[in-house]
């Protein structure tokens, strides 16, 4: 049989969930994808255990240009809907920090647990296997592929953005959308980690391998969003779950703040106890701080080690205080793609409906996913968009 129901592109998270749902609802659905492995990025997230939700998922945990999109399907599928598949497959798990769910023994589980429920529905499969054009031709859609023709009444794109190459990212989704002249949102690498101009980072790129819990911020006003996450010093920059958390709403040449100690007014605190400490100020500091990277911000700002705190000026004691709490820096780009977890833009979501994800100018056209410009947090955020747009899609095709 060469004519489907449904005919997904994709066979990832959110693919696979909508052909496990259109099919279950007893159409008949083919799932493409160009891959020999499939899922490959739910197979290495998570450390290879896949964190495949957070129980706190809401619309506020998204980036968008429209913020309000998501909250239709993310209110019809939650986190505990997805939690019920998990536990009627048997599937062990484990909460991390902040809602975050984990398989105890594999991300397989969650592939496996995919394949089998688009078992259920009676999903054909064509893997591997190329899409070489996407055309309509009155009511059906027409597919070129490397397995030959293949005609549908609906198609769903769930190809994915562009990150993480290596593993077979591509623009499909975004070449698809423009020929059937949809709007794109800029794509950009998300949860990324961030670079800095090699000679303005010389003087940290010994810190390398320091990890710490930070305060970090980025934007004004109503832009402005701060996350309280661990910080990593690479040799090229920073990384680590507050830099891929702030990467997402990191406007270019806007600066970071970084308060390297939260909770702490560290120039208050030192000029408070001039009168009765008589500690120097490398071992005051490291009590807020990594040893190394007290050092370095000593350095940084021509400060002695051996310096004792009675004797330095409050002026000098404020201004070392606020290279703690108000660490400024801008970077000068990020690790692009390669290193990126997610792609942030993508289909304009004004082009979609919120209940289907059907692009209004091309009936029986859904796109899912990642391909959409919605973008979650880090944290599981992003596989509950692919779970819950897939079912979405699933329902009304």
């Amino acid at each position: 049989m060469n004519h489907f129901d449904v005919a997904v592109i994709g066979a990832g998270a959110a693919g696979m969930m909508c052909g496990a749902v259109a099919g279950q609802r007893g159409r008949s659905v083919v799932m493409i994808d160009h891959a020999t492995r499939l899922a490959e990025k739910i197979r290495i997230s998570g450390g290879g255990r896949c964190n495949f939700t957070n129980l706190h998922a809401g619309p506020q945990h998204f980036v968008s240009e429209n913020p309000h999109f998501c909250r239709s399907a993310l209110a019809r599928y939650t986190p505990q809907d997805f939690l019920g598949l998990v536990k009627r497959h048997r599937i062990s798990y484990h909460e991390k920090h902040k809602g975050q769910l984990f398989c105890d023994r594999s991300a397989e589980d969650i592939i496996d647990m995919l394949k089998a429920e688009c078992g259920l529905g009676n999903v054909a499969w064509r893997t591997p296997c190329k899409v070489e054009a996407v055309g309509k031709d009155g009511e059906r859609f027409r597919l070129d592929t490397s397995e030959g023709i293949i005609t549908a009444s609906n198609v769903v794109i769930a190809s994915g953005g562009l990150s993480i190459p290596k593993i077979g990212a591509t623009d499909f989704a975004f070449r698809i959308a423009k020929q059937f002249g949809l709007k794109l949102v800029e794509p950009r690498p998300g949860l990324v980690p961030l670079t800095f101009d090699g000679a303005a980072w010389e003087p940290f790129a010994p810190l390398s391998g320091i990890a710490l819990e930070v305060d970090i911020e980025t934007g004004q006003k109503k832009s402005r969003m701060q996350f309280r996450e661990d910080l990593l010093f690479t040799h090229r920059g920073l990384s680590g779950p507050a830099v891929l958390q702030i990467s997402s709403f990191w406007q270019p040449g806007t600066p970071l703040s970084v308060n390297l100690a939260p909770g702490e007014d560290v120039g208050e605190t030192l000029i408070q106890g001039k009168g009765s400490l008589k500690k120097n100020l490398g071992n005051l500091l490291a009590q807020w701080l990594p040893s190394r990277l007290a050092e370095g911000l000593l350095q940084a700002n021509d400060l002695q080690a051996g310096a004792r705190i009675a004797d330095m000026p409050d002026k000098q004691l404020r201004r070392l205080g606020d290279a703690i709490n108000r660490w400024s820096l801008v970077p000068n780009g990020s690790e692009g793609y390669r290193k990126a977890e997610v792609t942030c833009g993508g289909i304009d979501t004004r082009e979609l409906s919120q209940q289907s994800l059907m692009a209004s100018k091309v009936p029986g056209l859904h796109f899912i996913g990642e391909a959409v410009d919605v973008t979650g947090w880090l944290g599981g955020y992003n596989f509950q968009w692919a779970w819950a747009s897939g079912v979405a899609a699933g329902l009304a095709v």
